[in-house]
């Protein structure tokens, strides 16, 4: 939009308004019909943005493989090194972080109570195409397939897909995502989360969004150091990706403004942006695995009474990243993909996976926030290593997003 209110402003207005009206449905006679109607409207936005994912990816990491040209293979490799490494690394400061932290809190759950959320008045689930996983690995076959066998006609096609995916970006879901924040704090302060359950993790909330922001800071800093610049010329730009992150919790969900944020740095290149945000958005996700691993030590002394020990949440940390590399870019993706380790490795209960994904859910937004915000550290990482190895810059044409 070129007029009118800003992004970032009209996140926050939906931040705002949301908590209003889900207070005020649940205070008033007749709010329970009135959540209805938004929680149908919510779901039918949900899946309307969920439908689109899939498209953005394939609509930006297939064409920009197919412009890397004889350099896709080894910035792809490169790319998941980054994000494995950094999933990890986030992953065991946090560790330590846990054993030196969580044995002079005093922390007692209390995670019941919430109000329950009335039924939909109707479903219309619009499925997209292909998982997230799938159209991820679509697009990276087929970008270095078109590149191997030198397909033209592929990597035209390509780039009018591209053209067709900005399209529906800037014209249909960039407009729809406040109201769709708007709705998701609605039902979260209706069910009274933000109220009731939040003071009783709040401590090891604020800690674990400290984590966020000094690992936030150790990335755009190494990044910075490593590519020669100041990495203030990308955090600078990533407001209205953090705000949205927080709405939508999905990693997936924010790409479109994801993507938005970071063409706008100065010192990114266009066509590693293509390729890095889109990719690192399903694979890199350090915001929730450092939550994950403090998170799993705090139920671990609530239930058991003790914290795990040093080995299982090493091998804890290292499957983890494996695991964020391949969890999908949604709500909940990384604890929901990685309960088979918080069962078998650390030895939870379904008491304890229940609770972790209680309070996991209270933060979630952040987590999600981190890892956005953290993609564009990786791709400056990624612009670093294209200019001291002389890897040409792929002809981009002009799409403002």
């Amino acid at each position: 939009m070129k007029k009118g209110l800003s992004l970032p402003v009209r996140l926050i207005i939906g931040v705002i308004v949301g908590m209003g009206a889900g207070l005020l449905c649940a205070g008033v006679s007749g709010g329970e019909a009135a959540m209805q109607v938004i929680l149908t409207g919510k779901d039918l936005m949900g899946s309307l943005i969920s439908f689109c994912v899939p498209l953005i990816i394939i609509g930006f990491i297939a064409p920009s493989i197919t412009r890397l040209r004889g350099n896709a293979s080894r910035m792809l490799g490169l790319a998941l090194i980054l994000a494995y490494t950094s999933s990890v690394c986030a992953a065991l400061l946090s560790m330590l972080a846990g054993y030196g932290i969580i044995p002079s809190l005093s922390i007692q759950s209390a995670a019941g109570g919430l109000n329950q959320l009335p039924e939909l008045l109707f479903k219309l689930e619009i499925t997209p195409v292909m998982s997230v996983m799938a159209a991820l690995v679509l697009s990276v076959l087929v970008g270095l397939a078109a590149t191997w066998v030198k397909a033209e006609a592929i990597t035209g096609l390509l780039e009018e897909f591209q053209q067709v995916v900005l399209a529906i970006v800037t014209r249909m879901v960039i407009p729809v995502l406040p109201f769709f924040i708007a709705s998701t704090f609605c039902s979260l302060a209706y069910e009274g989360s933000i109220t009731r359950q939040l003071p009783v993790f709040l401590i090891v909330i604020l800690i674990v969004l400290a984590g966020h922001f000094l690992w936030m800071a150790a990335l755009y800093g190494a990044a910075g150091a490593y590519a020669g610049v100041n990495p203030l010329e990308v955090v600078r730009y990533y407001g209205p990706a953090y705000l949205t992150a927080v709405g939508t919790m999905s990693s997936a969900a924010t790409l479109a403004v994801a993507l938005r944020c970071a063409k706008k740095s100065p010192v990114l290149r266009r066509d590693l942006v293509d390729f890095g945000i889109p990719l690192f958005a399903n694979i890199h996700l350090c915001g929730s695995v450092l939550t994950e691993v403090f998170f799993v030590m705090t139920v671990s002394r609530v239930l058991y009474g003790r914290l795990p020990s040093p080995l299982t949440m090493v091998l804890f940390c290292v499957l983890l990243g494996v695991f964020a590399v391949g969890a999908p870019g949604v709500p909940g993706g990384t604890v929901m993909a990685s309960l088979g380790l918080i069962m078998t490795v650390v030895g939870f209960d379904s008491t304890g996976t229940g609770l972790m994904m209680t309070i996991f859910a209270l933060q979630d937004s952040f987590g999600t926030a981190c890892n956005v915000t953290s993609d564009g550290a990786l791709t400056l990482m990624l612009t670093g290593y294209a200019r001291r190895h002389r890897v040409p810059e792929a002809p981009v044409s002009f799409t403002e997003l």
